[in-house]
């Protein structure tokens, strides 16, 4: 059915010398174009303030990968995945590439079975909370955890110039080594965070930036 075929990745195409069964990629084609017109749809009737440019930089935020393999990750779209065994080997139930593609082609399933509304009501319900943030933010990359790049662009919006990441120690013995970060905006320090790696500390000091100057 509908829902199998969704959810079929290439991978056990492969591996399935019958000829019978078929991947998801037609699916996830036809689940971008709709999604992709939803969310314009959406973001047109929510901001009507925001020009073109504005809402083209909303619409790739909240429709990118990372956003929709976190919004598989909510509704469990990992455990349905119809998988070859060697993406099952190496985890491919977990993977964002893989989950995201599949939470297109499900958008796909559901106009196919039922036409517009309901599709629309799908989208509209899984998103409402990355566009509420969008609409307080202006970026739902805090939904993906990328406070780095939510910290950068409300930086942007307020004519701040770019965050600076700094080093500021490395703590601990080489096998359980931790990183301190510094974030400066303008040159002064305006958050500091530790983590198992820098990349880690430099999020979770982006994090505390983004609380200091959204609460400035």
């Amino acid at each position: 059915g509908l829902l199998e075929h969704a959810l079929t990745h290439r991978s056990r195409v492969h591996e399935d010398a019958s000829g019978g069964v078929f991947d998801n990629e037609s699916m996830e084609f036809l689940g971008d174009s709709i999604l992709g017109f939803v969310i314009a749809d959406l973001l047109f009737r929510q901001f009507p303030q925001h020009n073109e440019g504005q809402k083209s930089k909303l619409r790739a935020s909240l429709v990118s990968a990372v956003s929709l393999g976190r919004l598989a990750e909510r509704i469990n779209l990992g455990e349905y995945v119809i998988l070859g065994r060697g993406e099952e080997k190496t985890g491919g139930r977990r993977k964002h590439a893989i989950i995201a593609d599949c939470f297109e082609a499900l958008i796909a399933a559901i106009y196919l079975d039922g036409g517009f509304e309901p599709v629309r009501a799908f989208i509209r319900r899984q998103f409402q909370a990355l566009i509420d943030e969008a609409s307080r933010t202006g970026t739902a990359a805090s939904f993906t955890e990328d406070y780095k790049s939510a910290l950068q662009e409300l930086l942007q919006q307020q004519g701040k110039g770019l965050p600076e990441y700094r080093l500021a120690a490395e703590i601990g013995p080489a096998h359980r080594r931790r990183f301190e970060v510094e974030v400066l905006v303008g040159g002064e320090p305006i958050a500091k965070a530790e983590g198992k790696s820098k990349k880690d500390a430099a999020q979770s000091a982006a994090k505390l930036a983004l609380k200091v100057i959204s609460g400035q």
